[in-house]
């Protein structure tokens, strides 16, 4: 069998191989008609570009580094991998292919990444777990290194410039549309558990709860707000002293399905039922949630990994870093109703 080109490629598609070239390596170049022909072509032909020449050609390794997570409590390592596992996907079918790593903070991460393009020559970095003052955004805009975050600038300000391009979840909409899911439901009782002040991922999906309970004129009385660190044992020791409160909330929002899960554990060790006694709502959307029933706030990973992907397909289709970083884009969750609430 003859091997299919470049050529046969376009011929296929009706298009010129400069279009295909784009297609490739350039895809938002492309008009989405066009786009969606010359991809249909690929498929149908099977048709593999030869990484070698691509490499010589472009001067691109075509190697992306993204750091991976220990897995804790079994939830939150598991949540990150979806976002990974998709990312991994996308990457493969557009000819790239993605390095992973660890790294214990911050600074350990910089060093790494120094290692890594000195050792592997990487094309750019997808960076997660995004907070105020973050080194790493830093580090690689002083190196001219291309990279997006999976999460936004935190701390920047509302309406500072954008240094980088970046895709989130907007995490207010969705403790709004759990809290609101929940009034709709008959409470009016609803606590939030979520995690320290000062984590800004966590101050966002706070406030999605409170916005809500104050526009509707519901009451939190004191306790019904609890910060702690993630886990299944501090969300089972803080939704304990949400139900010893004089009037314990009928419902709990919560920040991470970690934490729900441990208020899930105090309801039943009390003997009653989530959802019927206590409404308990989560977020993240883990693998576990759906196995026990637990009603939580689902990102869109796969739509987040193609945003990340094209973002990067934008920055590495020219040899400058661009005058303009690309467009930001915050992604809608959603609400997954289950037995728990």
């Amino acid at each position: 069998m003859a091997r299919v080109t470049l050529e046969s490629v376009a011929r296929h598609a009706s298009v010129s191989t400069q279009t295909v070239s784009n297609v490739i390596n350039a895809p938002h170049r492309v008009r989405p008609e066009t786009l969606a022909r010359v991809q249909a072509a690929i498929k149908e032909l099977n048709y593999r570009p030869n990484q070698a020449s691509r490499t010589l050609r472009t001067r691109r390794s075509r190697l992306i580094g993204a750091r991976i997570e220990p897995v804790r409590d079994g939830v939150n390592g598991a949540v990150l991998a979806q976002f990974l596992q998709s990312l991994t996907a996308r990457t493969q079918e557009a000819g790239y292919r993605i390095v992973v790593f660890t790294a214990t903070d911050d600074d350990h991460e910089c060093s790494l990444y120094e290692q890594l393009l000195d050792d592997h020559d990487l094309d750019a970095f997808v960076l997660h777990a995004t907070h105020a003052g973050d080194r790493r955004t830093e580090w690689l805009t002083e190196r001219r290194v291309p990279f997006v975050t999976f999460g936004r600038p935190w701390g920047a300000g509302p309406d500072a410039p954008e240094r980088h391009g970046w895709v989130d979840v907007d995490g207010a909409q969705g403790t709004l549309a759990a809290t609101r899911h929940l009034i709709e439901s008959g409470h009016q009782r609803i606590a939030f558990l979520g995690w320290p002040e000062g984590l800004e991922v966590g101050d966002d999906r706070r406030s999605g709860w409170s916005t809500l309970l104050a526009v509707s004129g519901i009451d939190t009385p004191a306790g019904y707000d609890a910060g702690v660190p993630d886990g299944l044992d501090t969300g089972r020791k803080a939704a304990a002293a949400m139900l010893d409160l004089p009037t314990p909330p009928t419902a709990i929002v919560c920040a991470s399905d970690s934490l729900a899960l441990g208020a899930w554990t105090e309801i039943t060790a009390r003997g009653l039922r989530p959802g019927t006694d206590v409404a308990v709502v989560g977020f993240d959307d883990s693998p576990t949630a759906g196995v026990v029933g637990l009603s939580s706030v689902a990102q869109p990973y796969d739509e987040a990994a193609a945003a990340c992907l094209r973002m990067l397909q934008e920055l590495l289709a020219t040899s400058e870093p661009p005058a303009v970083p690309p467009t930001p884009v915050l992604l809608p969750p959603r609400l997954v109703v289950r037995a728990s609430g």
